[in-house]
């Protein structure tokens, strides 16, 4: 009982510790949609390798490659409809008279 009631809660002296610092360095619409679309573009690659691997044996868990099959899907349908309401907004902007 004696070393329980020596155990206390640490102290956070430090708050760079508790709280990350984050940086006043904001990423524009185009940096995160080009990390968005790198990606779908890797979830796609592993989708491909893992349905190339299923039909030569190498992977027998067929819901494996059905779920990541899923992800690639539903990644790049969410990528493009976010590419259609970004140029359903530009052209909304551009009908505006000044």
């Amino acid at each position: 009982m004696e070393k329980i009631s020596q155990i206390q809660t640490p102290i956070i002296q430090n708050q760079s510790i508790a709280k990350p610092q984050t940086e006043n360095k904001t990423e524009g619409f185009s940096e995160i949609f080009k990390k968005q679309l790198e990606e779908v573009n890797k979830l796609q690659n592993t989708s491909d390798k893992l349905t190339q691997q299923l039909v030569t044996g190498e992977v027998e868990d067929v819901s494996q490659v059905m779920v990541a099959a899923q992800k690639a899907s539903l990644s790049l349908q969410l990528t493009v409809q976010v590419r259609n309401k970004v140029v359903e907004a530009y052209q909304e902007v551009m009908r505006m008279q000044l």
